[in-house]
């Protein structure tokens, strides 16, 4: 069981600032920028690799809610870096799926 199916579960608390029935949105707990928000879906899928056709709508729905956070949180305007790590070469630390929302800072590229 990964940590974001325990939070999913509700077994590890976070500072959620979104929440549907497809997803959740919550600050990060190491924040690599100012502002650093995660959001996963409620369906556990390993990594972007593993996402299937009919999780088209579901990452359609990731990206656009992942938008809506940038302008809920005042970012837009400045502008924001959106990441998702694939696979150990890629960064991914943890086997489900999840975006990152960087900003707050001038971001450099590139990311290394």
């Amino acid at each position: 069981m990964t940590i974001f199916k325990k939070i999913l579960d509700g077994a590890i608390p976070t500072q959620k600032i979104y929440e549907d029935d497809h997803c959740i949105a919550f600050k990060d707990i190491h924040p690599q920028a100012p502002v650093h928000i995660l959001i996963i879906p409620r369906k556990e899928i390993p990594t972007l690799a593993d996402a299937k056709p009919e999780d088209q709508a579901l990452l359609g729905h990731l990206m656009i809610k992942t938008t809506e956070i940038a302008r809920q949180l005042g970012i837009e305007e400045q502008g924001y870096r959106v990441v998702i790590n694939c696979r150990q070469h890629g960064g991914q630390e943890v086997a489900h799926l999840h975006i990152h929302l960087l900003a707050g800072r001038q971001l450099k590229w590139p990311p290394g």
